[in-house]
């Protein structure tokens, strides 16, 4: 470090060292920020932080944080300036555009929506309750089930909307909602989906940092996951042993029905995070919201008049929802993958080349709850769903500008895409002597 016409500077190569728990400096807009202290206050987590350790992450931080946040910045000042602090063309486009959007306040303008989806969800938890306790009809009952999928997904793209941004009129109430939409609704717990969430956002389809992509031993979406690569997620090794093996191998035959009990595995998550000794923000909060869900979901079942039309129910109900996780997976599982963490300097293009859109009309657009812009959210996560089809055309010039790849396949195009890359990886799975050749294929080029 050194000083020079009376600033502070400390160089990009220096401030990559302090990037760990403990020692952790951040750079936004060429001014050097010690959160060594606040990363585990931090109302995104720890881990968005962590991934972004000595860095410049000024895109990262527009995409994230409203206007109101840069007046926190000075408490966590060094002093210290970036001495070779540079903007591309990309980012600068990026900020500037940002800068637009929060003019117009189309932040601030969230529209109708949440109360259009609040009154559908009623009406829709109406007429399941009524077909399961007031008709007797095992078609009925087994509809009311794939009606309680639908139910689950709109949902939670209400909670998912709600951690993004404010969907009610106060933070204090858009805890609520996240409680009542996550933990009450669908017993998922919101700490957990933050948890994961926000570190999928950070490091967008980089393979040992991004736990959407970390499903060994059912999925494996590139052969790197063949290394017995290392969760920098979960710390832990991702092993490829035998039983990874068998079902890779067989993946892409696999992926529908894995899909349809995709919920078991996140309520095993939630209760893995709620009973761990990690910091989860709200615990008691989250918990009380898990037990309220499976005493009336179990209750709901129960009223049902025998075991078949009781199993039957759920599987429906699975059945429905995993259009959800299908389409989570098609947003990315196809997209482009790297190995290492996330680079604060090419946010844009991080962010294109990890996600694919999907092309559907506007009259469909409550059915994918605004993610099938899943680029342009990705880019401005806080902006409300309502707008995503309105700034899609500037998007996708401004990616047609850099030369950056902007993608929008049908939903049938989306699976197909999905489905070859799992069978790639299936095929050379089942014959890993095919491995060394395809690693250092990838080790100097993308997937996808």
């Amino acid at each position: 470090m050194a000083a020079a016409d009376e600033k502070k500077y400390i160089t990009s190569e220096e401030l990559s060292k302090h990037n760990k728990s403990g020692d952790l400096l951040l750079s936004i807009q060429g001014k050097v920020y010690n959160v060594t202290d606040w990363a585990k206050q931090h109302p995104g987590g720890e881990v968005p932080l962590l991934n972004l350790g000595g860095q410049d992450v000024t895109d990262a931080f527009i995409a994230f944080h409203p206007g109101s946040a840069w007046k926190h910045l000075d408490t966590f000042f060094t002093g210290y300036y970036l001495r070779d602090f540079h903007v591309s063309d990309m980012s600068r486009d990026y900020r500037n555009l940002a800068t637009q959007f929060t003019r117009s306040g189309m932040f601030e303008k969230k529209g109708h929506g949440v109360i259009y989806s609040l009154c559908f969800i009623s009406v829709l938890l109406a007429t399941c309750f009524y077909g399961v306790l007031r008709c007797d009809g095992f078609l009925t009952h087994i509809l009311s089930g794939g009606l309680l999928g639908l139910i689950w997904m709109q949902v939670a793209y209400l909670g998912h909307d709600s951690g993004h941004y404010n969907i009610m009129i106060s933070p204090r109430f858009n805890k609520l909602a996240q409680i009542l939409t996550g933990n009450c609704l669908t017993g998922i717990s919101i700490a957990w989906w933050k948890w994961t969430h926000n570190a999928h956002h950070i490091a967008c389809n980089s393979l040992d940092y991004d736990p959407d992509l970390q499903h060994l031993p059912m999925l494996a979406v590139s052969t790197r996951f063949f290394t017995n690569l290392t969760s920098k997620f979960y710390n832990r090794k991702l092993e490829f042993d035998p039983i990874a093996r068998f079902f890779i191998s067989y993946q892409h035959l696999t992926y529908y029905p894995v899909m349809c009990v995709a919920r078991v595995n996140l309520y095993l998550q939630t209760f893995l995070l709620l009973l761990s000794n990690r910091r989860v923000p709200d615990r008691a909060l989250n918990i009380l919201g898990i037990m309220i869900f499976w005493t009336w979901f179990p209750l709901l079942v129960s009223c049902l008049p025998n075991w078949t039309e009781r199993v039957l129910f759920v599987l429906a109900s699975f059945c429905v929802c995993a259009i959800q996780h299908i389409q989570f997976t098609l947003n990315h599982f196809a997209a482009d993958v790297y190995v290492g963490p996330p680079k604060g300097n090419n946010w844009f293009e991080k962010q294109t080349a990890g996600t694919i859109d999907i092309d559907c009309p506007s009259w469909m657009d409550w059915f994918f709850g605004g993610l099938q812009f899943q680029l342009e959210h990705h880019l401005f996560p806080r902006l409300p769903r309502c707008h995503l089809r309105k700034v899609s055309p500037i998007i996708k010039e401004l990616c047609k500008k850099h030369n950056l790849p902007y993608r929008s396949l049908t939903f049938v195009e989306a699976n197909k895409w999905t489905l070859r890359t799992l069978r790639t990886a299936a095929v050379e799975a089942r014959d890993f002597s095919m491995a060394p050749r395809n690693l250092l294929w990838e080790a100097v080029n993308t997937h996808g």
